[in-house]
């Protein structure tokens, strides 16, 4: 624990912390009691630990005994560099927000699923309800319109056949044949909308952006009685979505 007056700290939390640095410093593999050796832990303690990390996927016990670190490292590597670019692209959604008095989205088709990466709204640009998670209304809102649009027919047919197109309200295009006439009618132009299909009272503009290979759009929501705006605010989406996508891409 800590002093009597510095923080309380968890030892036993340090001591895994410390044990996982000595897995990381052997790439190849490094036995338990080399690791009790390098850390100064009891052995029965080291094997305490291994377990447990092991268990929990940030260790793996390889098969001549060894440990390696485990994918679940790999996997918080990973998001903290999602976080990272999402941080690069935040002021670019505030900018696009304060500029059209309207929400921004951004979202990335991701193992098979459309998801929301990023949310910026504000007391003058409220979100929409999301009372229908993206992964289940991809057919119904320009977001997920937009990055069907993107994918090509194979992925396409794929996503739709795992998922039911359920009338979110009464615009909401519930008919597969339908769906891929209007996706393939608007490849024409930039932009996908979504009137009142999602939401009675919201209308919604997309763009696509990308993340690498990775499909996504960029997105703005209204009220009903903004819909004519939607027209001028695509020229802004498709500049901002460029901004984003450069900025996505960046490796620092």
């Amino acid at each position: 624990m800590g002093g009597k007056d510095g923080p309380t700290l968890i030892s036993s939390v340090q001591r895994a912390f410390r044990l996982m640095e000595a897995v990381g410093a052997h790439e190849g593999g490094v036995p338990a009691k080399q690791l009790a050796r390098e850390t100064g832990l009891a052995l029965a303690t080291t094997y305490h630990l291994l377990r447990t990390m092991v268990h929990d996927g940030y260790v793996r016990k390889l098969d001549d005994g060894t440990f390696v670190l485990g994918e679940k490292l790999d996997a918080l590597h990973g998001g903290s560099r999602d976080q990272a670019a999402l941080s690069r692209v935040r002021p670019t959604l505030t900018e696009l927000r304060d500029g059209l008095s309207a929400a921004a989205y951004l979202t990335f088709y991701e193992d098979g699923e459309i998801r929301v990466a990023e949310i910026v709204d504000g007391p003058k640009a409220p979100r929409v309800d999301l009372w229908v998670g993206f992964e289940d209304a991809g057919h119904a809102t320009a977001l997920g319109k937009c990055i069907l649009r993107e994918l090509d027919g194979d992925a396409r047919a794929e996503y739709l056949s795992r998922h039911v197109l359920n009338d979110l309200t009464p615009r909401t295009i519930t008919y597969r044949d339908e769906l891929l006439r209007r996706l393939d009618a608007g490849s024409h132009g930039p932009a996908v909308t979504d009137i009142e299909e999602y939401s009675l009272g919201t209308s919604c503009v997309a763009v696509p952006v990308r993340q690498g290979d990775t499909i996504g759009a960029l997105g703005i929501s209204l009220r009903a009685n903004r819909t004519a705006c939607l027209d001028d605010a695509v020229s802004r989406l498709v500049a901002t979505a460029e901004r984003v996508s450069r900025r996505l891409s960046l490796t620092i």
